[in-house]
């Protein structure tokens, strides 16, 4: 890509002319303008901007030009039944929405917009619920306030198949120039019969559903709880959830309520942070809430924190993820058939518990998308039940109405599991405590390890090509008894993928990957010793030892 070429057409046509003559830095703009913005099977996510890589007017056009293009060639039946498009709180969010709505109504394909931001959750639901062919949801999930994304869903509500997204980009690819893809500016949709508004009606369709998730069992709806939206998309749904379960003590953090899309309050919004929670255990410790909840800007995910001994204290997505699941089995029936998906990066915590109660456990490639497709396959073969799905990011799904990560319905079945354990007179870190003496003291982390731009890349594909080529026999001193090398294809049965896990003795395992959505390489360090103690201690070896590795 010719990147001087590309800048000095994107100063003399686009829309971004007084941004692009102030850039003096090379470095920046090379960034800019080596490549656009990839688009994968989640879509594309980016740092806002003039530029081919950046998210904005113009690269959000190409993006549903190409989706456009899609579309009809799939015939009229399909541009009618159209697509749904939400959006969280990010800058431009709602513009970048209304101009792919635009982009479509040029193609006369029909769309169905929503007029205030909506988690992505609720656009899953929509899609399905709509019949419609597709959804796009404008979020860059818990990235910081630079970014934004365009994010594609399927008619069955999950993120695209590889196929779809091959599609989507070899269209992209054959349109001549990006500043000359045709839209509809916003007067011109609203009149042009080609899109619909689209709000409450969706808002008491999805509130129906998740009302569903309640379990019959009589708990304390006295629970006091905080609540968190970190400036996001979820606040409504979420509290509107919590009361239709009965909850009636629930405090709302009023600095965080505000959809800002600077997130001034957080130096991420990010629920995996613990500084993300420092005003909820504020106001918890002030009106003495028990659990704090916290969703991020599209609520996907959800982080949770919980009273130890007076202080609160975050759970990992791969603790809350195997106690929901745990308590789902408790209250309710569980079907012979019945399965729990998770995936290959998620601890094997709520895999020993699925054994206890004989569900099968099944695992899939890192991305929700895998997970929703394994529930489509179980609908049409009958050979599982879906009971519960997560990964350790922060991302659950208990009702399969939705086919991604689910903060909202989280957010409602922990309020239920905590007020469930404190009838019987029982914090949520006593049941932890109580689930490891049972299971094993199972303890996880993550690092990430962030290379940004055009040499990060590079960086990053060495690390993998090292590892691959080079593998170790030990890590921290224990021997590697396995390496799964998911790029062959075929691994496990899974699909291709750049991922590299080892196998340790001592039920320890560490799996390599860079991130599908940040210029970062992603190692993930598990393992169960007999004390909690001795597990730290195991989890602090294999994070010293990812030092060899690079």
């Amino acid at each position: 890509m010719n990147t001087q070429l590309q800048f000095q057409q994107w100063t003399e046509q686009s829309l971004y002319r007084e941004e692009l003559s102030s850039l003096v830095d090379e470095a920046d703009i090379q960034d800019r303008f080596h490549q656009y913005v990839a688009f994968g099977t989640g879509g594309m996510r980016g740092k806002l901007g003039a530029g081919t890589n950046r998210m904005n007017t113009h690269t959000i056009r190409l993006a549903a030009e190409g989706l456009a293009r899609q579309i009809a060639a799939q015939g009229e039946i399909v541009k009618v039944r159209g697509v749904v498009i939400a959006y969280d709180t990010r800058h431009f969010s709602r513009q970048f929405a209304y101009e792919t709505a635009g982009v479509l109504a040029a193609h006369g394909i029909q769309s169905y917009v929503f007029t205030k931001s909506r988690p992505t959750p609720e656009l899953s639901f929509a899609v399905r619920y709509l019949a419609a062919y597709a959804g796009v949801v404008i979020t860059a999930s818990h990235n910081p306030k630079q970014y934004n994304g365009f994010k594609v869903y399927g008619e069955d509500g999950a993120q695209l198949t590889p196929q779809f997204a091959d599609e989507i980009v070899s269209y992209m690819n054959a349109v001549e120039s990006i500043f000359d893809v045709p839209a509809l500016s916003k007067d011109e949709l609203l009149s042009s019969g080609f899109c619909t508004e689209i709000l409450e009606k969706l808002d008491d369709a999805y509130a129906q559903v998740l009302r569903t998730l309640q379990s019959a069992e009589p708990v304390n709806k006295e629970l006091a709880i905080v609540y968190t939206p970190l400036h996001g998309s979820g606040l409504e749904p979420t509290v509107r959830g919590l009361g239709d379960f009965g909850f009636n003590n629930v405090h709302i953090v009023e600095q965080q309520a505000i959809q800002d899309g600077d997130f001034p309050t957080v130096a991420y919004p990010n629920p995996e942070e613990p500084d993300a929670f420092s005003l909820a255990m504020q106001l918890g410790q002030k009106v003495g809430a028990e659990i704090l909840l916290a969703t991020d800007p599209d609520a996907d995910r959800l982080g949770v924190a919980v009273l130890d001994d007076g202080e609160y204290r975050l759970l990992t997505g791969n603790q809350l993820g195997a106690m929901v699941f745990h308590y789902l089995l408790q209250s309710k029936p569980v079907p012979e058939n019945a399965a729990m998906i998770k995936t290959i990066v998620t601890s094997e915590f709520g895999a020993a518990i699925a054994d206890q109660y004989g569900v099968t456990t099944i695992n899939t490639l890192t991305g929700f998308k895998y997970i929703a497709e394994k529930i489509a396959e179980w609908e049409l073969s009958k050979e599982h039940t879906f009971l519960f799905g997560y990964e350790e990011s922060y991302g659950y799904l208990a009702g399969d109405f939705v086919r991604d990560k689910d903060a909202v319905q989280m957010a409602l079945l922990t309020a239920e599991m905590a007020a469930y354990y404190k009838a019987q007179r029982k914090t949520l870190s006593d049941v932890l405590h109580e689930l490891y003496e049972q299971f094993g003291f199972y303890q996880e982390t993550l690092v990430s390890l962030t290379f940004d731009g055009i040499e990060g890349q590079k960086k990053i594909a060495s690390i993998m090509e090292n590892v691959r080529n080079n593998p170790p026999a030990a890590i921290a001193g224990l021997n590697v008894l396995k390496v799964e090398d998911y790029a062959q294809g075929g691994v496990n049965g899974l699909p291709e993928a750049d991922v590299v896990k080892f196998i340790l003795e001592k039920d320890a395992w560490m799996c390599i990957r860079p991130s599908g959505t940040e210029p970062k390489c992603k190692f993930y360090i598990g393992g169960k010793q007999p004390t909690l103690e001795q597990s730290e201690v195991l989890i602090e070896r294999l994070q010293e030892a990812i030092k060899t590795l690079y």
